[in-house]
Parts: structure tokens; C-alpha cells; sequence
């Protein structure tokens, strides 16, 4: 049997929403975010491009529904854990899908409403929140202050620009060795003119393998290090029956 027969038999099996969906996963996590189009995704699944527009609309509705597949597709809740284990595992377990899938974060953020999956996602954390036996006040705080962190998003202070500029120059100038005399002399001005972050930067490294949607400092470690105190902190506030209501 030619090699290429599997190809062909899976060009012939009916599409589907859940079938285009898949492909369109399966796209931009090889060719990135931004080269998927819905001609692009039908000349990957054999098909003309209005056969796609049978089980999505647009774009819009294609990329509502990846968010959807990827959401979908995290560990469940397991059944027994602890609050705080709970919401740990389901935060870093999503965060785990964001840097299997790259293109996630940035399509999560351009969403102007969370999808059912997405809410489904959240409705579980809090649950997780109230069977522990947290107040509905103190919960209602905690997701605030997770904000996007709860899905596995980190808001860094600035975001990494897409390519290299000005600052890129800057930040490379005092976190990397100098190859040379001109850019000896950047880091050496860099440092005299912003000692303190031309010391931070030049004390840490990161893992950029583990970086969601290529924004910049988020390694494992760093959103571990700030969701362990958030989590930290609510314990806390849990045991001292903290409200925010004024006090008497």
C-alpha cells in the first residue's frame, strides 16, 4: 500500500466541528498563531474553504472554539484534595496546556467574552474556594487577586517585544556577556545610569523554554513562586475569618 494512503483515507473521513477544531490546534501549535487562516486550515484538511464554514462561522467563532478544545482538554479536579492542592494543580495544570500550545495566551487575552469551557474552568477553582469552606467574600477577593493567573497567564510588568528593538538592545546589554566593544560600553552606560536593574538582571536567568506566550519573564518558577504566596496568603486570611466588610 503506498505510503501516502493513510493521508488520503483521513482527506476522505467527514469533517466535523471537532475535527476542524483538532486541525486548527494541531496548526498553530507547528506553524504559530498567526499563520492560520481558514484557507490556510482547509488546504490542510483537503477540503475547500467554505466546507469549513459549515461548523464555524468565522475565524472568530474557529479560535472561540481552539480556546475551547485546549480548556477542555485540562485534568480534572481530583476528588478529595485539598483546597489548596486543588487550586494549585488545576492553575499549574492549565498553565502546563499554555506552554504545550504557545498561541493559547494570546488568543485568550484577545477574547472579549470567556467561552463555556473557560467558564466551566473557573466555576470549578471557585468551587474548590467554597468546599473548602471559604466565605463567598473572601472568594470573590481571591479570584480578583488571581486575575489572570488563574488560567495560567502571567501579567508581566512589560511585555517582550515581538522583535528586537530598543529595549530589547537594552535588556541584552546588561543580561548577557558583551561581544563587543560597542557593547561593552551599552552595558557598561546601562549600568552607571540603572544600577539596581542592571544588577537584578545580570544575577537571574530564566527558562525560556517555559515561557507562556513568549511575553517575557514567566518561567515555572516565578508563577509557582507568586501563586504559592497568593495561595499562602488566602490560607491565612481564611483562618483569621478575614472579611471585607468593615469591621465594628
Amino acid at each position: 500500500m503506498p505510503a501516502d494512503v493513510p493521508a488520503e483515507e483521513s482527506r476522505r473521513t467527514p469533517l466535523s466541528r471537532g475535527r476542524v477544531l483538532r486541525a486548527a490546534v494541531a496548526f498553530a501549535d507547528g506553524a504559530g498563531i498567526e499563520a492560520l487562516s481558514m484557507r490556510r486550515l482547509a488546504q490542510e484538511l483537503g477540503v475547500v474553504p467554505m466546507a469549513l464554514y459549515k461548523h464555524v462561522a468565522n475565524k472568530e467563532e474557529l479560535l472561540d472554539g481552539m480556546v475551547e478544545a485546549v480548556v477542555a482538554g485540562l485534568d480534572p479536579h481530583v476528588p478529595g484534595a485539598d483546597w489548596k492542592s486543588a487550586v494549585r494543580r488545576r492553575i499549574l495544570g492549565a498553565r502546563d496546556a499554555l506552554v504545550r500550545h504557545a498561541w493559547a495566551a494570546q488568543v485568550i487575552r484577545s477574547r472579549t467574552s470567556p467561552t463555556p469551557a473557560v467558564l466551566a474552568y473557573l466555576d470549578s477553582v471557585i468551587g474548590m474556594f467554597r468546599a473548602g469552606g471559604f466565605s463567598l467574600d473572601l472568594t470573590h477577593h481571591a479570584m480578583h487577586a488571581l486575575g489572570s493567573r488563574v488560567l495560567g497567564l502571567t501579567e508581566e510588568l512589560f511585555d517582550a517585544p515581538p522583535s528586537p528593538g530598543p529595549r530589547a538592545t537594552a535588556t541584552a546589554s546588561v543580561s548577557a556577556p558583551a561581544a563587543d566593544p560597542a557593547q561593552t560600553a551599552a552595558r557598561e552606560a546601562m549600568a552607571l545610569r540603572y544600577p539596581h536593574v542592571t544588577e537584578l538582571a545580570g544575577a537571574v536567568a530564566h527558562d525560556r523554554s517555559s515561557v507562556v506566550g513568549g511575553r517575557g519573564c514567566d518561567d515555572r518558577f516565578e508563577f509557582e513562586f507568586a501563586l504559592d504566596l497568593l495561595l499562602d496568603g488566602f490560607e491565612r486570611l481564611h483562618g483569621q475569618g478575614w472579611t471585607s466588610a468593615p469591621r465594628p
